[in-house]
């Protein structure tokens, strides 16, 4: 799978902008600030649509008008498609899909598959829980699109549960009939949350456990360490004792339920929802210890860049490889991780590079090369 043309109209720098693309690297220089970001922050979003750098669509919209689109040539095994979204803030955005308009945005998930690494990928290491879900979740959706619409659905019932639980526990000790009906509607939501909660977790579970080895060898080629200092991943349930070992959706549905069940009493009491994928964490370690708070810097970019390797692997298995999305990352490494991520990357169909110093490639990551300045993309060499 490769771009063959990005075309984008009033997003971020860019008032127009139309690039043909080829298979093979390609490396995108300049000075910070000039718009190299932008580019891949753009073919990252017609993937997945979502930013690696912001939560909101507000940003990605240039300053002065009322909206963005962007659009996406991409060849595939399967054929030609054509990726069109029209970034509105505020209000819903539209898609089309071989200039056919979709029902939902999500409908063009798949249509190109990415994989990005940035400097922000070091969150996954020393961030929040939030940051390896979401990390989860987003390689969930790009190996099943129809994960989109699972996670949609539990987001949807957690929220409702949640304003629930605040309701209740807002109105102090309730008594009588006001109890009873509170009960009543809790075990009703309870159902809703682990219905929409179970196959959530059957894919990460799943996804986890596909996961572990390619982490484990891209972890070892990145990082060149010693054997004691192999990594470790595992998939943490709030519902489960051993989330190792994984259950199909209808026991899963009943872990969770009875869980619920376990923590009422502290949900009211704090007005949360204290049981469901949204509570797990995806643990990870170096050496037998929890990687945050004691993965030295270069142990923690070597498990970053290990995720995101494995996540290549895992989507390439058995079918045509991701467009593989290096922004600005060879600056933060060192020459020896520099020249072995080159190396296990090299061979992808589709290479896309930013870079701010053009030294800081390696060479056999050797290409097109495009030179941004302002905003302006012209062919370099």
């Amino acid at each position: 799978m490769h771009l063959t043309r990005l075309a984008l109209t009033d997003f971020r720098s860019y008032p127009e902008l139309s690039l043909a693309l080829a298979p093979g690297v390609t490396t995108f220089s300049g000075e910070n600030g000039e718009g190299k970001t932008n580019l891949v922050e753009a073919v990252g979003y017609l993937s997945t649509l979502g930013s690696h750098r912001v939560a909101s669509d507000a940003p990605l919209v240039r300053r002065g008008a009322e909206r963005a689109v962007l659009r996406g040539a991409v060849t595939a095994a399967q054929g030609d498609a054509l990726v069109e979204i029209e970034v509105n803030p505020g209000k819903a955005n539209r898609v089309r899909l071989n200039r056919t308009p979709m029902p939902r945005p999500r409908d063009v998930l798949g249509a190109l598959r990415t994989v990005l690494f940035a400097p922000e990928d070091l969150a996954l290491v020393k961030g929040d829980p939030g940051e390896r879900r979401r990390f989860l979740d987003e390689l969930l959706t790009a190996t099943a699109p129809r994960y989109a619409g699972v996670r949609a659905d539990y987001e949807r019932v957690l929220k409702q549960r949640t304003a629930l639980l605040k309701s209740a526990g807002s109105k102090g000790h309730l008594r009588g009939a006001a109890r009873e009906a509170m009960t009543a509607t809790l075990d009703a939501w309870d159902g809703q949350l682990a219905r929409a909660g179970a196959p959530l977790l059957a894919g990460r579970l799943r996804l986890a456990d596909a996961l572990r080895p390619h982490v484990a060898a891209a972890y070892e080629a990145v990082s060149a360490g010693p054997a004691g200092e192999a990594c470790g991943m595992s998939y943490r349930s709030s519902a489960l004792n051993n989330s190792d070992e994984f259950e199909d959706v209808p026991a899963l549905e009943t872990a969770l339920l009875k869980a619920l069940a376990e923590v009422r009493a502290s949900e009211l009491d704090r007005g949360v929802c204290l049981v469901g994928p949204h509570r797990d964490e995806l643990e990870l370690s170096v050496g037998g210890l929890p990687s945050r708070g004691y993965a030295s810097h270069g142990e923690s970019w070597s498990l970053a860049l290990a995720l995101r390797l494995a996540s290549f692997a895992l989507l390439r298995e058995g079918r045509e490889d991701p467009v593989l999305i290096l922004d600005d990352v060879f600056a933060e490494l060192d020459a020896g991780r520099r020249d072995r991520l080159a190396a296990l990357v090299a061979g992808a169909e589709q290479v896309l590079i930013t870079a701010a110093v053009p030294a800081d490639i390696p060479a056999v990551l050797d290409g097109v090369r495009f030179a941004v300045s302002a905003g302006s993309v012209t062919r370099a060499g």
